[in-house]
C-alpha cells in the first residue's frame, strides 16, 4: 500500500508541475503577445518535464495517460497500477488548472482560456489528429529508447524533455501539441472550455500505442523490467 501511495503522489506531483508550468507559460505568452512565445512555451514544457522525470523516474515518471497505456499494452505495468497512475495524472492536471486560476485574475484566465490548447482555424480535425498522433509517437518512442529499453542511454529525462520541446516547436501553432490527455484535460476543466477534448484524448493514445508496439516487437531484443517498475524500498 505504501508503494502504491508513493507511485500515486509522484504521478500527481509530476503531472501537476507539467500543467502548472506549461499552461502558465501559455498564459504569459498570450497575455504579453511575445514574439518568442512559442519558444518560451516549448522550453517551459521541455525543461519541467526533463527535471521532473529525472527526479521521479526511480518511482514512476509517466505524467501522461498515453505513456501509461502504452506500457500497459506491452505488459510493462499491471492494470491496477496503470489505473492508479492515470487517476493521479488526471487529478494532478485538474489541480494545476485550478491553481493557475487562483494565481491570475479572472479576466486574464478567461482571456487565455486558462492556458488550454486550441486547434488552429485552418487545421481540419483529421489533420489535427494526425499531427498529435505523430508527435506522441515521437515522445513514446524516445521514452522506450531511453528509459524502458535497459540497453538505452541513461540520460534521465533529458531526451524526453527535448522531444516534447521539439514537438511543440513543430506543431504547437497547429494544435498546441498536447501529446498528453491529462495535460489537455486539466485546464479544460478549470476553464470550462472542452474544445476538441476527444481528439486530445484519442490521438495521443493511438500514437503512443503504435510507438510502443513498434519498439517492443522490432527494436527490443531481451530484458523486461518488472511489471511494477521495480519494488520500492524504504
Amino acid at each position: 500500500m505504501r508503494d502504491a501511495w508513493r507511485h500515486f503522489v509522484a504521478e500527481f506531483i509530476g503531472t501537476f508541475a507539467l500543467v502548472f508550468v506549461g499552461s502558465g507559460a501559455i498564459i504569459h505568452a498570450r497575455v504579453t503577445g511575445s514574439p518568442t512565445g512559442l519558444i518560451e512555451i516549448a522550453l517551459a514544457h521541455g525543461l519541467i518535464l526533463a527535471v521532473m522525470v529525472s527526479a521521479l523516474m526511480r518511482i514512476s515518471g509517466h505524467f501522461n495517460p498515453a505513456v501509461t497505456l502504452s506500457l500497459l499494452a506491452t505488459r510493462r505495468i499491471e492494470a491496477m497500477m496503470a489505473a492508479l497512475y492515470i487517476i493521479a495524472q488526471v487529478l494532478g492536471a485538474v489541480a494545476a488548472g485550478y491553481a493557475l486560476k487562483l494565481s491570475v485574475s479572472d479576466a486574464t484566465f478567461a482571456a487565455t482560456r486558462g492556458g488550454g490548447l486550441t486547434i488552429a482555424l485552418d487545421v481540419t480535425a483529421g489533420q489535427a489528429f494526425l499531427v498529435e498522433a505523430i508527435a506522441t509517437f515521437f515522445l513514446v518512442f524516445v521514452v522506450y529508447g531511453t528509459v524502458v529499453d535497459l540497453r538505452g542511454p541513461k540520460i534521465g529525462g533529458l531526451a524526453i524533455g527535448f522531444v516534447v520541446a521539439a514537438d511543440i516547436l513543430a506543431i504547437g501553432p497547429l494544435t498546441g501539441a498536447s501529446m498528453n490527455p491529462a495535460r489537455s484535460f486539466g485546464p479544460a476543466v478549470a476553464s470550462g472550455i472542452y474544445e476538441a477534448q476527444l481528439l486530445y484524448l484519442f490521438a495521443p493514445i493511438v500514437g503512443a500505442l503504435v510507438a510502443a508496439l513498434l519498439y517492443e516487437f522490432l527494436f527490443m531484443r531481451r530484458g523486461r523490467e518488472p511489471v511494477d517498475h521495480g519494488e520500492l524500498r524504504p
